[in-house]
């Protein structure tokens, strides 16, 4: 185990204050190393926080934190933060069911002033809170840091827009790592290397000359003779000053040489208005894995710290990504027209696979979604066929798009949404449990939901075609069950569902991969309540009616299970059912989808179990309903809180 004396030191940041400067850069690399040592065992994001260590110590060391705030952009930057501010003793529970999460939560401490967990926020959030401190008289200084390619979305320059026309005093940390997620994309990280690279680090003395100027009297007169060599030095011509920021810097951001003086004047100064400073790092920096990592080490499953060698998983069927990675190869060999969109996500959508053998088919926007689906629909609109593959939640912030741009003109885009439904460790900032709700509501939407990797073969190629309007398929994080693929997918029939077991009395309607568990659950009661039908909706929308009356004429009891929030697949089933008069005879229909709330991080099958949409919950609620006893808690978010209709 490192030895990490100094950092052992630091149970407060009152106790990092009190170090001297001199002892700074040795604190950061303990601190380092049991970043290291944490993720280690937990798994995590780890790149991203390993390039910000320094800085972290300097922000502490010089700001009065949490009086003053400071903002994560994404929060997967924030474990050194977390360690440095109380929560070390809970470091190694990153991650794990009932401990600390994976990127900021303002319930978890009173230094994590705003949580996160998608990119791009801080510097809208940082001025509100800046706005915000001002109106109530409030003297502080707010720190947004920004970087891992959050520069390249669109919010970020919103916020820097609003900003840079305000005399709020908002301190910006451009943390330059040259990275997103993966390398990065765009006309921004361009210019960010130009800037670098058209120029030498400034030294000390120069930086001071360049925030002198915005300073005290005192510190000005005293940097006189230097201010007209220091405007050379000042980045005055860049965007950011455009904007309105004082942009100072690059500087080296492992350097507390540099990064000290720098925070320093910038904190004790007066002067208002925004300011920015460029602080180039490396991500990853100090990672002990052997080998090159395209991503920097951006996430990585548990380690031997000693060794490097990754925890693999111990499953051997294939992630429904890499599906859909081979069912759109396939495709678009036989297809030129098909093309693939990502926002800075290649590899965790599987498109880096299929860039690889089509390079000038695939498009990485950057983290800007709302753009990826308009570009989506530009595309469409000259005749080409776009994929458009996001995370479910990354959906999210492109949904006035998908509105307008795309449902509205009716236009044959292609949704890949992966991560849909719970993801384990990642938490309620990854969960996909709103996508069925929030598309399902939209004209001309086809909804398509696999119950197994096979089933995602089909789903590609009846995306593919498919060109009467925009359609989604929607697959879960983590490996398929196990089934033979084939090598191209069939074309289903669009809104057309199959029963996949026979029984009578009571039937199953399972959406996605709910369907496995489904069948274990009519395994397990089959001896106490008899054959129980199981259907596969296959589409969320268009329904199959005709599936729907069947279920409902043939059986006394039926239970819809998807893995989605109250308000989705259920809803629209049950409006259905009521509007045709089934429910008029006495039918008994129960709807188990998610609770209403927020859940928190756990392995999946923790989330799924906890939500009662495993097997055991889903066996549960068939008893119920067929004058069993509940015997599991009613205070438990299962089946005994899902009986009312979704």
């Amino acid at each position: 185990m490192t030895s990490t004396p100094l950092l052992d030191r630091i149970a407060s940041v009152d106790d990092l204050r009190r170090l001297p400067e001199g002892d700074l850069q040795r604190l950061a690399s303990e601190l380092r190393d049991a970043t290291i040592g944490a993720v280690s065992k937990t798994g995590g994001h780890l790149g991203a926080g390993l390039g910000v260590v320094e800085l972290t110590v300097a922000l502490h060391h010089v700001f009065n934190t949490p009086h003053d705030r400071v903002i994560w952009d994404v929060g997967h930057q924030a474990y050194p933060h977390k360690i440095l501010t109380g929560r070390r003793n809970r470091i190694e529970t990153l991650r794990q069911k009932d401990g600390l999460s994976g990127f900021t939560k303002r319930s978890e401490s009173e230094f994590d002033p705003f949580g996160a967990g998608h990119s791009s926020t801080s510097i809208s959030a940082g001025l509100g809170m800046a706005v915000g401190s001002n109106l109530q008289g409030i003297q502080r200084n707010v720190i947004a840091v920004i970087g891992d390619g959050a520069m390249s979305a669109g919010m970020a320059f919103e916020g820097m827009n609003n900003a840079g026309a305000s005399d709020s005093r908002l301190i910006v940390i451009l943390n330059d790592n040259d990275m997103s997620i993966a390398q990065p994309v765009g006309a921004m990280s361009s210019y960010l290397s130009r800037l670098i690279t058209s120029e030498p680090f400034h030294s000390i003395r120069d930086l001071m000359r360049e925030v002198a100027a915005k300073f005290p009297a005192e510190i000005e007169r005293t940097a006189r003779r230097a201010r007209e060599a220091a405007r050379d030095l000042i980045s005055g011509n860049s965007v950011f000053s455009q904007l309105g920021f004082l942009h100072i810097g690059p500087i080296d951001g492992h350097d507390m040489a540099h990064l000290l003086p720098v925070l320093k004047n910038i904190r004790d100064g007066h002067a208002r208005g925004p300011v920015l400073v460029h602080v180039v790092t490396e991500k990853g920096k100090g990672h002990p894995f052997a080998g090159p990592s395209a991503e920097k080490y951006h996430a990585v499953p548990k380690f031997d710290v000693i060794t490097g060698t990754q925890q693999k998983s111990a499953g051997n069927a294939p992630s429904y990504t890499s599906v859909f990675a081979k069912g759109l190869i396939a495709a678009a060999e036989q297809d030129d027209k098909i093309v693939a969109i990502t926002a800075a996500m290649p590899s965790g959508t599987g498109l880096d696979k299929i860039k690889a053998r089509f390079p000038d088919r695939v498009f990485d926007v950057g983290i800007a979604e709302q753009h990826a689906v308009t570009f989506a629909a530009g595309l469409a609109t000259e005749g080409m066929k776009p994929f458009c593959a996001l995370y479910s939640t990354f959906l999210q912030r492109g949904y006035d798009q998908l509105v307008h741009d795309v449902v509205i003109q009716n236009l044959p885009v292609r949704f890949a949404i992966d991560r849909a439904g719970l993801v384990g460790n990642d938490g309620a900032t990854h969960a996909g449990v709103f996508d069925i709700a929030y598309l399902s509501c939209l004209p001309n939407m086809v909804i398509m939901c696999p119950s197994d990797e096979a089933e995602l073969m089909h789903m590609v190629a009846t995306s593919v075609a498919h060109d009467d309007g925009p359609s989604a398929v929607r697959y879960p994080r983590g490996e398929g069950v196990g089934v033979e693929l084939p090598e191209i997918g069939d074309v289903l029939k669009i809104g057309r569902g199959r029963i996949v077991r026979e029984g009578q009395g009571t039937a199953i309607l399972s959406l996605g991969t709910r369907l496995a568990d489904a069948m274990r659950a009519a395994d397990q009661l089959e001896d106490d309540i008899g054959p129980v039908t199981v259907a596969d909706a296959r589409f969320a929308k268009p329904m199959d009616t005709d599936l729907l009356d069947r279920l409902a004429q043939n059986h006394a009891r039926l239970l819809i299970v998807e893995e989605n929030s109250p308000g989705g697949f259920s809803a629209h089933v049950l409006q259905y059912l009521a509007n045709a008069g089934h429910l008029d005879g006495g039918l008994t229909v129960r709807c188990l989808s998610l609770p209403d709330r927020l859940i928190d991080h756990d392995s999946q099958a923790g989330q799924l179990a906890l939500a009662g949409i495993d097997a055991d919950g889903i066996a549960e609620t068939l008893r119920v309903m067929n004058g069993g006893t509940d015997s599991k808690s009613t205070t438990k978010a299962g089946p005994a809180a899902s009986k009312t209709p979704a």
